[in-house]
């Protein structure tokens, strides 16, 4: 029996995958069969990370909130049948002394880059028929709500939003467009100095699993993009450790 969750004979771009949940991503895609091709800002990290990539496609350092940059990256694409985007920044600010500076570097990168990068893809016809659209959001876009966390929450909301859109669009093209809203994963983004050990110890303690790992994304990421999703679309899905069922 075939298994319906092999990504073998697909091409996959996985971006911001020079770190965190956007590298494991790009690993499992590639360890599942996946052509896979990666992007990330960081040059010498995106190496190491294409190194490990058991059938890599090909690597491309870029700022995709850079449109040069962002087209450069579409013409070295080949036509895809799947796209992870999981490239993303936080900002932590209490919401009174936010700044206009503040929220467009946010959703330049959360929502703006991912946006315009799949629009781009659209126009030039490099997403195949019955391909697959992995937005990589959180639960902070729509379930739960964090001091200081606003514009990370609204940036996520709207590519929530953007993305039930796009998947009763391309219905018709059979492309299926869903998103991953994870809660608090191992990254080296929670080990930020301003957390100390026993503040981190204290959040995970919410967690009625505990926090979750990059691969438990990754492992999302690869059901999604693999035929057992195939009447899967317009979805969000959870992976949390069970926080919002509280």
């Amino acid at each position: 029996m075939d298994n319906p969750f092999s990504l073998k004979g697909k091409k996959i771009l996985v971006t911001g995958a020079s770190s965190g949940i956007g590298r494991q991503i790009a690993i499992s895609v590639s360890g599942m069969g996946a052509e896979t091709f990666i992007t990330g800002r960081n040059e010498q990290r995106l190496s190491n990370v294409f190194n490990l990539l058991e059938v890599p496609g090909t690597q491309y350092a870029a700022d995709l909130n850079i449109e040069k940059e962002q087209d450069s990256l579409i013409e070295l694409m080949p036509n895809l049948d799947g796209v992870v985007l999981s490239a993303g920044i936080v900002k932590t600010l209490p919401f009174k002394f936010i700044n206009r500076k503040d929220w467009d570097s946010i959703f330049e990168t959360n929502f703006f880059s991912p946006a315009i990068l799949i629009n781009k893809l659209l126009k030039t016809k490099k997403l195949n028929k019955n391909g697959s659209v992995v937005f990589i959001s959180s639960i902070a876009g729509n379930f739960v709500g964090t001091v200081g966390n606003a514009m990370y929450s609204a940036s996520k909301g709207a590519i929530n939003a953007m993305q039930k859109v796009l998947a009763i669009e391309l219905s018709a093209q059979r492309i299926r467009v869903n998103n991953i809203s994870p809660g608090m994963i191992k990254t080296e983004l929670i080990y930020d100095p301003i957390f100390t050990e026993e503040q981190l110890k204290d959040d995970e303690k919410k967690y009625p699993l505990g926090f979750g790992e990059p691969i438990d994304v990754a492992n999302a990421v690869i059901y999604l993009l693999s035929d057992a999703s195939k009447w899967v679309t317009g979805s969000t899905l959870i992976i949390d450790g069970g926080f919002t069922i509280q």
